[in-house]
């Protein structure tokens, strides 16, 4: 829905091992942790393995499998998460590409399939900042 603002520009940052950067949620309601069905994270082509990933809202941090039982943490489309991941980047190396792809169930909207399922990917380009 809006693809093009989930990454939030300028907000990359490394430790050299392990990447992170905000983003912010592709649709008009607050959805609870168990929507956050899938999470993708690359710099530079390069895929985050998904056991490396980490998801975090609300000052809480979870492994993308937590979230699928997680109905007490709801993401709003005012606050930002941070996704992270071991992903090799090192400080002020120039321009990244930076991509995310979310994949979100919306439980509130039931279609002839089942509930709305939603997949939304942002690319952006920016510099990555030491943690």
């Amino acid at each position: 829905m809006i693809p093009d603002r989930i990454i939030e520009q300028g907000t990359l940052t490394t430790d050299g091992s392990k990447a992170t950067v905000e983003v912010r949620l592709p649709w008009y309601r607050a959805l609870p942790g168990s929507s956050i069905s899938e999470v993708g994270f690359a710099i530079d082509g390069v895929p985050a393995q998904a056991e490396s990933l980490r998801w975090t809202m609300n000052g809480r941090t979870f492994r993308l499998d937590e979230l699928a039982t997680e109905l007490d943490e709801w993401w709003f489309p005012t606050d930002s998460a941070v996704v992270s991941a071991d992903l090799p980047v090192e400080p002020g190396e120039g321009e990244h590409q930076v991509d995310v792809e979310l994949k979100l169930y919306i439980p509130y909207i039931v279609t002839d399939q089942g509930v709305l399922r939603i997949e939304e990917h942002d690319t952006k380009t920016m510099k990555a900042a030491k943690k």
